[in-house]
């Protein structure tokens, strides 16, 4: 994260993709309680690991929102509006300054560009940017005491969510043995000389 340009003058995300293993009350006879099917979709009486994601997601919000009592942690329109209303009041008297964020990964900018626009911060970028890297003009308090850390924290969160349904999906789908490549000592020298064939995955 960087900063450039100098001052420049006061001036209910819902998560997609994969649905997680459903953890559901089972009944005396061993039937799950409460589930409704419908096109492949589970509903009412199930929580999935991706709900208790969301939830925990929006429990980081309220935390750095400064909610005290369990009603205010627990309402997440809440959270947001409060951090709104600190950023409006830092607008006030800290100058904004335009900060360039470089994000390590697609995941990682996707949720920093929500996380801005979810407080309301227009995130944008200049011809010959990378794709990773998003600007915004912000208090340099809102970002040191708020958003930088409740991003970073959203982030380790998500990172962990994600780690663990790649390696189960690997695992079941594709291939069990998880170990690390093997320490070969004895690299092939190159034939006639030649560099070795190279492929460069960006994701």
């Amino acid at each position: 994260m960087t900063t450039s340009r100098g001052p420049l003058g006061n001036g209910g995300a819902q998560a997609g993709g994969f649905l997680g293993p459903i953890a559901c009350k089972r009944s005396r006879k061993g039937r799950r309680k409460g589930v409704t099917i419908s096109r492949g979709e589970v509903t009412l009486g199930c929580v999935t690991e991706e709900q208790r994601l969301i939830e925990k997601l929006q429990r980081i919000e309220a935390l750095f929102s400064g909610a005290a009592t369990p009603g205010e942690r627990d309402a997440a329109g809440y959270a947001r509006e409060r951090i709104r209303a600190r950023l409006r009041e830092q607008k006030q008297t800290d100058p904004i300054l335009e900060y360039s964020f470089k994000l390590r990964d697609r995941w990682s900018h996707k949720l920093f560009v929500a996380l801005l626009r979810r407080y309301q911060i227009r995130p944008y970028r200049y011809r010959g940017q990378r794709y990773t890297t998003v600007m915004a003009r912000v208090p340099k308090r809102f970002v040191d005491e708020t958003l930088w850390p409740e991003f970073e924290e959203l982030n380790r969160t998500l990172a962990e969510f994600l780690a663990q349904v790649t390696a189960r999906v690997i695992a079941e789908g594709i291939e069990s043995n998880a170990s690390e490549v093997e320490i070969d000592p004895h690299p092939l020298p190159p034939a006639g000389g030649a560099e070795r064939n190279t492929f460069d995955f960006d994701s």
